[in-house]
């Protein structure tokens, strides 16, 4: 008995509980006619086994579904649908599934730390055939050379609690998008080289928050606190325990990706975040 997909799914099952009917009436009907058959299987079931897929070391979706799901796992999954229905399915959680991030509990330490990673959609030789993503992914470059796709930007706790996360486009400074995730963090949040500015620092500083980040070699020297020191230095090791369980699953690396790789970015997230 797999003990921790039950518990997964039961923490999942009593969310959708309370979410869905007051979600469901909050939503406009729709006036167009169409076939409305209901699925066999539930939103809990879906996103159970979305999430539960990147606790896995399958780096196909559709194996895992084909080769687990209806196989090994099929016992706890009896009303599960062909794969190709799933993917049909796929889409209807991805709102739940923000919500269940967004929701579950956060520890405001004072002390985060943020960083960002690509989401390399395919090879950038291949950007002009990819038909998924058109008009969304972008081709930018990294410390890792170029790439197409988007960019993931994370901000946890000193104990690895996710706080705050934000897909945007590849091209997207990281600057720009730190105001908004901190909107409604104090203390002090860490960052590399790459949020180095002035006006993020004041503003920020303004709300309570300290940005402390390293200098660049052609940047005069400041004083900078002991405390704010030792949280520099242990950025690195911070990263490499926390953030890394977010970046370093297979999905998260900067390789040659296939269409059944790439679902919904929210599922990345979430396998790392419950636990």
């Amino acid at each position: 008995m797999d003990l921790t997909l039950i518990s997964l799914f039961c923490v999942i099952d009593d969310f959708c509980q309370e979410l869905l009917p007051q979600w469901n009436a909050i939503l406009l009907e729709d006036t167009n006619k169409k076939r409305n058959k209901p699925s066999q299987m539930s939103t809990s079931e879906i996103m159970t086994i979305m999430i539960y897929f990147h606790k896995s070391n399958y780096r196909n979706f559709k194996m895992y579904y084909l080769h687990v799901i209806k196989g090994s796992m099929v016992k706890y999954f009896p009303n599960s649908v062909s794969y190709n229905r799933f993917v049909e399915l796929m889409p209807s959680i991805l709102l739940p599934l923000c919500f269940f991030i967004a929701a579950q509990g956060k520890t405001a330490t004072g002390i985060y730390f943020v960083d960002s990673t690509i989401l390399r959609v395919c090879h950038e030789k291949r950007a002009s055939q990819n038909r998924v993503f058109k008009g969304l992914a972008k081709k930018s470059k990294s410390t890792m050379g170029w790439y197409y796709g988007f960019k993931l930007h994370i901000i946890v706790n000193d104990m690895g609690e996710l706080m705050a996360f934000k897909m945007s486009k590849a091209t997207t400074d990281d600057r720009v998008v730190l105001p908004k995730m901190a909107e409604n963090l104090t203390g002090k949040i860490i960052g590399d080289k790459g949020y180095i500015s002035q006006k993020l620092f004041d503003q920020l500083y303004e709300k309570g928050l300290q940005l402390i980040t390293k200098i660049r070699k052609n940047m005069k020297n400041k004083l900078v606190l002991m405390i704010d020191k030792i949280l520099l230095r242990k950025r690195g090791i911070r990263k490499r325990r926390y953030l890394g369980r977010y970046f370093a699953h297979p999905m998260m690396q900067n390789r040659r990706a296939k269409r059944d790789d790439y679902k919904p970015s929210a599922v990345r997230v979430t396998q790392r975040y419950v636990p």
